[in-house]
């Protein structure tokens, strides 16, 4: 196995960087990260569903803190499409990373959710350095929508992903605009 080297050269934050870095070893690293978020997901949609009475409403109802900011947890626990869009939203992103299908649209998906988890956990605002369990800002919430984020800005459905066969299919190339969804 051959490890080809490359240079990556980016502008971040008005600033130049660059440094070399392993092309085998990202692509397993990218691929690894890839098949553990996807099994994250696919557990707790499968947790879930085989419990067959699952539901959020309790959760939305009772375990939202004193001091959320945000007011329409209650509201969302009376929507009967809450739970199977939890569910199963869990079930087809972990799914979707895993065989590396419509990768960006599963990974932003799966980044709302987590955004929407990390809302729940909230217990004040901005001038309470928005407190959670863990810390202040960052939570796994935080951290897995960032993961799923670069994961999508990647396009790590390309690696030993049925993206790669998806993208070269004429309708895809005739179609540009569905790449967003895959990657």
């Amino acid at each position: 196995m051959s490890t080809q080297r490359r240079m990556l050269e980016a502008d971040l934050l008005g600033r130049e960087t660059d440094f070399e870095y392993s092309e085998t070893w990202i692509g397993y690293a990218l691929l690894g990260l890839r098949v553990v978020i996807a099994w994250v997901f696919l557990q707790a949609g499968l947790d879930k569903l085989l419990q067959g009475d699952w539901t959020a409403a309790g959760y939305l109802e009772n375990a939202i803190p004193a001091g959320n900011p945000f007011g329409f947890w209650d509201a969302l626990a009376s929507m009967p499409l809450v739970d199977p869009l939890v569910m199963w939203g869990q079930v087809l992103i972990g799914l979707a990373l895993l065989f590396g299908v419509a990768v960006r649209f599963a990974a932003l998906m799966g980044a709302l959710q987590m955004i929407l988890f990390w809302m729940s956990h909230l217990t004040g605002g901005l001038m309470a350095g928005f407190p959670i369990e863990h810390g202040w800002v960052v939570s796994s919430h935080i951290v897995y929508a960032l993961l799923l984020f670069g994961l999508g800005a990647i396009g790590v459905g390309r690696i030993l992903g049925v993206d790669s066969y998806i993208e070269k299919l004429e309708f895809v190339q005739n179609n540009s605009w569905l790449r967003l969804f895959l990657g």
